[in-house]
């Protein structure tokens, strides 16, 4: 009985973890799926998301409430910026080009927060003061039950803004066939820029559960967890939104398995084993489809 239950509670706390990971890698599907190019500074997002959050709550002493509408507004018009700025000039550039400036976007991020913050870690007091759920003999943390009831409320209302609204149907048209739509009056830029915006603020979303999670800022904190949502996003289907959700959620669980009945040292490399076995068996991921290049 005491198996099962510590089963439960290292599925629970995977789902956690998981669920970060596919607030994060949702960015990523999402401007693939609509720009067809892979923003690999989008995890420094989290890293200004929780510095953000920092000098909002802690030196503007800030309402938490007032603080997290902040720090969501700010990262969504950091990923308006960096698109118009950074990626733009490149949509029919080759995928080395740019590669290239991601890295140095992601660098530039990260030094910045290295002048202004210093390379330090700063300790930070959690948000979220919610305390251990108990359901029988299963025991919950406080922020892993926060983190699965946010990540689900902006799962369900990303569905229906992509589903029930003109934006979220400009979005899918643009995905589709942006020549296309744009001969339907749909304005691609602003459809581009509007999805960079939304990635990014729920990689700020992710930013401010993880802080409230480890509670301690680096400039470089937001580097494992954006390769890990990457291998997410690849493993759900890169471009599929519920994809990037599955992705996740299956990177989380199977994280916290491995650390608690394998190796913690050996956890992320099982996590990359799984992800080259599922793309040597369906390489276009879980819930991808392969799409075929009329030439």
């Amino acid at each position: 009985m005491k198996l099962v239950v510590n089963v439960i509670e290292q599925l629970i706390n995977g789902l956690g973890a998981g669920s970060i990971y596919a607030l994060i890698a949702l960015g990523y599907s999402m401007v693939y799926g609509i720009a067809k190019m892979i923003n690999f500074a989008h995890g420094d997002i989290i890293m200004v998301g929780a510095y953000a959050l920092y000098v909002f709550v802690v030196l503007l002493n800030l309402p938490v409430v007032a603080a997290v509408i902040l720090t969501i507004g700010l990262c969504a018009i950091l990923g308006i910026t960096v698109e118009r700025i950074a990626y733009k000039p490149l949509r029919k550039a080759p995928p080395l080009a740019v590669l290239i400036t991601a890295i140095g976007v992601s660098f530039f991020l990260q030094n910045a927060a290295l002048l202004i913050f210093k390379s330090n870690p700063i300790p930070f007091k959690s948000i979220v003061n919610v305390n251990t759920i108990k359901i029988g003999s299963i025991s919950i943390r406080g922020i892993t039950a926060v983190i699965l009831v946010v990540t689900f409320v902006s799962m369900i209302l990303l569905t229906l803004f992509i589903n029930k609204t003109k934006a979220g149907r400009a979005m899918r048209a643009v995905s589709e066939d942006k020549g296309a739509a744009q001969l339907m009056g749909i304005n691609v830029n602003r459809t581009i820029s509007m999805t960079f915006a939304i990635g990014s603020a729920l990689a700020a979303i992710a930013g401010i559960l993880f802080i409230s999670q480890y509670q301690s800022l680096n400039p470089f904190m937001g580097g494992l967890p954006g390769i890990k949502a990457f291998v997410a996003a690849v493993l759900g289907g890169i471009g599929s939104v519920p994809g990037a959700m599955l992705g996740g959620v299956l990177l989380g669980i199977i994280e916290s398995i491995s650390k608690a009945y394998i190796s913690s040292e050996l956890s992320d490399a099982i996590v990359f084993g799984v992800l080259i076995l599922v793309l040597l068996l369906k390489p276009s991921g879980l819930l991808g489809k392969n799409r075929i290049e009329k030439v």
